[in-house]
């Protein structure tokens, strides 16, 4: 069993450093995780790669603890990455940003032993929450995207627009029609906030609309709910 690596201080009380590589190849998407990591005390970020000969040689050369990795990466998918990381015996562990919600492909993850498995809409809060979790030795499979695999759709017409949302999506679009504030949704559907911002941002994405209150008035026009907005 392989040395276990400190836990991060600014999560959870650690003293030593979290080395984290960032492989992504869209560079803006790239360059605003590293932005948000860096403004932990205790991780380091030790350089990002936009092909795969560079990320290999990044992860050979600074031995990162974390590699967190786009699920699609210009024309090889993470997973060719991770089989050949794992081939020369790079020990690292990594954390995949999904675009899709493809069951196969999330057990492919599992099959390769990855440590997370997050939507690509992550929050700044929840890749912080994953790496905690995964430097005390767990793993961490985003449970919104996780329902979008596994959950039956639910589906509806209005105006012309047919969307599909999750069970949880729409119990969140009701208590956006009931004028509810984040804390107050996540305290109905007893998720954590973050949680709630995500659900959130995947019913305005869905919906085409541009704000909650947006949402508020579509759920009550569309019959959820049938509270008035003010």
């Amino acid at each position: 069993m392989g040395k276990q690596n400190p836990i991060v201080k600014s999560m959870s009380g650690g003293e030593e450093e979290m080395k984290v590589a960032i492989v992504i190849d869209h560079p803006l998407m790239s360059r605003g995780m590293a932005a948000v990591l860096r403004q932990q005390e205790n991780i380091q970020v030790v350089g990002e790669a936009e092909h795969r000969e560079e990320a290999l040689s990044l992860l050979a050369d600074k031995k990162p603890d974390v590699v967190i990795i786009d699920s699609q990466f210009g024309m090889k998918s993470c997973f060719d990455i991770i089989e050949e990381a794992r081939f020369q015996a790079l020990n690292c562990k990594f954390v995949i940003l999904s675009s899709t919600n493809v069951i196969t492909d999330f057990e492919h993850a599992k099959g390769l032993g990855v440590a997370g498995y997050m939507s690509k809409l992550v929050l700044p809060e929840e890749i912080l929450h994953a790496l905690a979790m995964i430097q005390r030795g767990r793993t961490y499979y985003d449970p919104v995207l996780l329902e979008e695999m596994m959950a039956p759709k639910i589906h509806f017409n209005m105006s012309n627009m047919t969307e599909t949302l999750t069970p949880k999506e729409m119990e969140v679009l009701m208590e956006l029609g009931k004028g509810h504030s984040n804390r107050q949704i996540a305290n109905a559907l007893y998720i954590t906030e973050y949680t709630v911002k995500k659900h959130v941002s995947q019913v305005l994405g869905k919906l085409n609309l541009t704000d909650r209150t947006q949402a508020a008035l579509y759920a009550n026009a569309a019959g959820l709910v049938k509270y008035v907005v003010n």
